[in-house]
C-alpha cells in the first residue's frame, strides 16, 4: 500500500475498495462497475489482505449464484421453477399496462416479461420506468392453468445503490488531505492511476464528474477513440444513463405524446448522448429545437404544457482529424452533423458550458488503470448527487472578477464549471487564492474554446475578451492550449487562418510570455536570451527545436541533471545526444560531459546504460564522459556550452509525459513532437565563454 492508500483507509474506513478487485471478480459478467463495487463494498472495503481474499471469494460466489448471464438464462429460470424461489441480480425495467391497470417488470438478462410489480416499489424507484435499474431481486415461480397468468412473481426488489451516507463526515475527512492528494484519491476512485497523468490531465478527467454534481450542466467532449469518453457515464454512477446516437429521440429523451410518459431527462441526473459526432448524420430538427430550449431554460414543452427537469446533458463524439487540420480547414466542431453547425444548431453548441478537449487524453493503456484504493463508486456518486443542491459559483468573488466584456451566457458557463470543480476538489471550502485562480482560469478556457469555435463557424458572433481581474485591478487574459500551440491556425475565420499559416507555420510559441523560437535548420537564426513556458499537454515540442540552435557549433557541452537514473531518463539523455549529432558537421567532434547523481539502488544498471551510450558515441564523433556528484547537493538542471550559452531547465530533460516506450509502432515513441509535454520552463542565458 502507498502512503495515500493508507491515508484514505484511515480517514474513510469501510468506504474504499482496491480498484483492481473489479477486474478480479468481474469475469465475463457484463455488468456496470458500480454494481460490482457495490458488492465489493459490502465484503472487501478493508485494507486487511486476508479479509479482502475472503471477500473476493464471497463476491464471486454471489455473482456465480445470482448474476444472470444471458446465455444461462434458461438454466436460471429452471432453477427458479424447481426451487420455487431464487435471488437474481439483473437489470429491471417497468412499464404500465393500461389494459389491466398494473405495472409489469422486464428482466433484461433473465428474459422474462410482464412480471407484476407493486405500485409502492415503482414510486420509490421511478427510474425503473425509464432506462431500468440494476437490482437484487427475489423471483418466485407459481404455475397456473390460466395461460394468461404469468407464473413469475416479484417478491422483493432492492436497487444496487448506497442507502445512506454521512456528508459531514466526508467534509471533515477531506480536510486531512492536500489538494494534490485529494485529486489523486479522486483519480483512483474513478479507476485511473494518478501517476500516469499530469496535473492538467487529471483536472480534465475530473471535469467529467461535474454533470453528476451540477444541475442542468451541458458538457461536450470530442476526441479520438479509445480515451474513455463514455466509460464514466455508463459505469460510474446509478444516476447516469448513456444513450447511443441512434436512440436519441424526442419521445425517449423528453416525453412520449402517445403515452404522456416523461423521458430520460425527468428521471436521471445525467443523460449522456454517445456517438454524437458524425458529419453524415441527420438528426431530427424537432429534437434539436427541444434540446436547444431545454439546455437554455431547463424546461421543455411538447404540447402538454411546460415540464421542468434537472438532468445534465453530456455530448460525446469521436474526431476524425487532428487539431491543426481542424483549425486550418474548419473548426473543432467539424465532425458534428451539419444540423448542429448551421444557424439553428449553433444555438445548441452555444449552450455548452464547457468543451472538454478529448485530443489531450491519451489512449487508455493497462498501466493507466489504478490498482490502489479509491472510494466505492456508489458512495462517491451519492456524495456528488448530494452536492447538486449546493452552489459554489461565487467562491472566486473577493479574489477575482470576470471581465465585463463576458456575456451572460459565457458567464453562466464559466460559473457552473467553476462551481462543479470547486465542489469536487474543495467541498470543505478551503481553497487558497492561488488554487481558486487556477480553477477559474481552467474553467474560463473551456468556455472560451466553445465561443472561439463558434466564431470560426459564424463570424457574426461578437468577439469576447475572456479575462478576469485581480482584486487589485490587474487584468489577465485567458487563452486555450490550442491557441498557444497552433497560433498559425487559431484565427477567428478559416480565411484568416489560411492567409497567415505560411508565415508562422513552424513557430514554437512559449505560453504566457509571447516568446518564440524558430526551428533549428537555418544557420542564420538569431539566438537570443529569452524565457519559454510550456503548458502541460502541449505537443509539437522537441529537443531539436528547444536546444538544437543553441548547441550548434559548440565543441564542449556540459549537462547537469541529477536525475539521469531510470531507463526513460537515460533514454531522454540519449535523445539529447541525437539532437547534438543532427546539428553538427560530420567531420566535427563534440565533447559532451554529463554531471549526474548515482542511483543508490540500481547504480550498476545505471553505469551499464551510460557505458552503452559511450560506446555508441565513439562512432559518431561524440566524446562522451560522465561523473557522479559526490556531494549529493546538485539540484539545478542546465546545459552549458563553450561558445557562450546556458540553458536553464526547471525539469531537466524530463519534459515528456508517459508514453509506451515498448511500442515501436506509435509516433510518440518515434518522434518527440507527437508526445504530450509536462509543464516546464526554459531560460536561455548568454554567459562568458568557457
Amino acid at each position: 500500500m502507498t502512503e495515500l492508500d493508507k491515508k484514505i483507509n484511515d480517514h474513510f474506513p469501510g468506504l474504499v475498495v482496491r480498484k483492481d478487485l473489479v477486474k478480479i471478480v468481474k469475469g465475463n459478467a457484463i455488468v456496470p462497475t458500480y454494481v460490482l463495487e457495490y458488492l465489493l463494498g459490502q465484503y472487501c472495503a478493508t485494507s486487511d489482505e486476508a479479509s479482502i481474499q475472503t471477500g473476493i471469494e464471497t463476491v464471486k460466489e454471489i455473482l456465480r449464484k445470482h448474476y444472470v448471464h444471458r446465455n444461462e438464462a434458461n438454466l436460471v429460470r429452471s432453477t427458479i421453477k424447481e426451487r420455487g424461489r431464487n435471488k437474481v441480480i439483473d437489470k429491471v425495467t417497468v412499464d404500465l399496462n393500461e389494459k389491466i391497470d398494473a405495472y409489469e417488470a422486464t428482466f433484461e438478462n433473465l428474459g422474462i416479461k410482464k412480471v407484476l410489480i407493486d405500485s409502492d416499489t415503482v414510486k420509490k424507484n421511478p427510474k425503473l420506468l425509464v432506462g431500468g435499474v440494476w437490482s437484487i431481486c427475489d423471483i418466485e415461480y407459481e404455475f397456473y392453468d390460466d395461460a394468461q397468468t404469468v407464473p413469475w412473481k416479484l417478491a422483493s426488489l432492492k436497487p444496487i445503490q448506497l442507502s445512506h451516507f454521512d456528508f459531514e463526515s466526508y467534509i471533515e475527512a477531506r480536510k486531512n488531505f492536500t489538494t494534490e492528494e485529494w485529486i489523486d484519491v479522486l483519480m483512483q476512485s474513478i479507476g485511473l492511476n494518478p501517476e500516469s497523468f499530469g496535473h492538467r490531465s487529471k483536472l480534465i478527467q475530473l471535469v467529467r464528474l461535474i454533470p453528476f454534481c451540477e444541475r442542468n450542466y451541458n458538457l461536450i467532449e470530442l476526441g479520438p477513440k479509445g480515451t474513455g469518453k463514455s466509460h464514466i457515464y455508463s459505469e460510474f454512477s446509478p444516476h447516469a444513463t448513456l444513450v447511443s446516437g441512434g436512440e436519441a429521440t424526442l419521445a425517449k429523451l423528453f416525453i412520449n405524446n402517445t403515452t404522456n410518459k416523461i423521458g430520460l431527462v425527468g428521471y436521471w441526473d445525467v443523460v449522456a448522448m454517445d456517438e454524437f459526432a458524425g458529419s453524415s448524420k441527420k438528426p431530427d430538427v424537432k429534437l434539436i429545437d427541444t434540446l436547444k430550449n431545454y439546455m437554455a431554460n431547463k424546461s421543455f414543452n411538447r404540447g402538454t404544457g411546460p415540464q421542468g427537469a434537472e438532468a445534465s446533458m453530456v455530448y460525446i463524439g469521436n474526431t476524425s482529424h487532428n487539431v491543426p487540420y481542424m483549425l486550418k480547414h474548419g473548426n473543432l466542431f467539424m465532425d458534428l452533423p451539419e444540423a448542429y453547425r448551421n444557424s439553428d444548431g449553433q444555438a445548441i453548441l452555444d449552450r455548452m458550458h464547457w468543451f472538454l478537449p478529448g485530443w489531450e487524453m491519451e489512449n487508455l493503456r493497462s498501466e493507466m488503470f489504478s490498482d490502489g484504493y479509491g472510494f466505492v463508486v456508489d458512495y462517491l456518486a451519492e456524495i456528488l448527487r448530494y452536492l447538486r443542491t449546493h452552489d459554489f459559483s461565487d467562491r472566486y468573488n473577493g479574489f477575482f472578477a470576470l471581465s465585463s466584456d463576458i456575456s451572460t451566457r459565457d458567464r453562466d458557463g464559466i460559473n457552473k464549471t467553476f462551481s462543479g470543480l470547486m465542489k469536487i476538489l474543495y467541498p470543505h471550502g478551503e481553497a487558497t487564492r492561488e488554487e481558486t485562480e487556477e480553477i477559474l482560469k481552467f474553467t474560463i478556457e473551456g468556455r472560451k474554446r466553445v465561443k472561439d469555435q463558434l466564431m470560426r463557424i459564424d463570424p457574426t458572433y461578437s468577439q469576447v475578451a475572456f479575462s478576469y481581474n485581480h482584486s487589485g485591478g490587474k487584468q489577465l487574459t485567458v487563452s486555450t492550449l490550442e491557441e498557444r500551440q497552433y497560433p498559425q491556425y487559431y484565427k477567428t475565420t478559416i480565411k484568416d487562418s489560411e492567409e497567415t499559416s505560411e508565415d508562422i507555420d513552424n513557430t514554437l510559441m512559449g505560453t504566457g510570455t509571447g516568446s518564440s523560437i524558430a526551428p533549428p535548420p537555418q544557420p542564420e537564426i538569431e539566438l537570443k536570451e529569452q524565457h519559454l513556458i510550456i503548458q502541460e499537454n502541449q505537443k509539437g515540442i522537441s529537443y531539436d527545436e528547444l536546444f538544437g540552435p543553441y548547441l550548434k557549433k559548440a565543441s564542449q557541452i556540459t549537462v547537469t541533471d541529477p536525475y539521469i537514473r531510470h531507463f526513460y531518463q537515460v533514454r531522454n539523455f540519449m535523445e539529447l545526444i541525437e539532437s547534438i549529432v543532427k546539428n553538427k558537421e560530420e567531420d566535427e567532434e563534440v565533447s559532451v560531459h554529463l554531471n549526474t547523481a548515482a542511483d543508490e539502488f540500481r547504480m550498476e544498471q545505471q553505469i551499464e546504460q551510460l557505458e552503452r551510450i559511450h560506446d555508441s558515441c565513439t562512432t559518431v564523433g561524440i566524446e562522451f564522459k560522465w561523473s557522479f556528484d559526490g556531494t549529493g547537493t546538485i539540484h539545478a538542471r542546465h546545459i552549458v556550452t563553450d561558445h557562450g550559452w546556458k540553458i536553464s531547465l526547471d525539469r531537466g530533460l524530463d519534459i515528456f509525459q508517459h508514453y509506451d516506450q515498448k511500442d515501436d509502432l506509435i509516433f510518440a515513441n518515434r518522434l518527440q513532437k507527437y508526445r504530450s509535454c509536462k509543464a516546464f520552463e526554459v531560460t536561455y542565458i548568454k554567459v562568458d565563454t568557457i
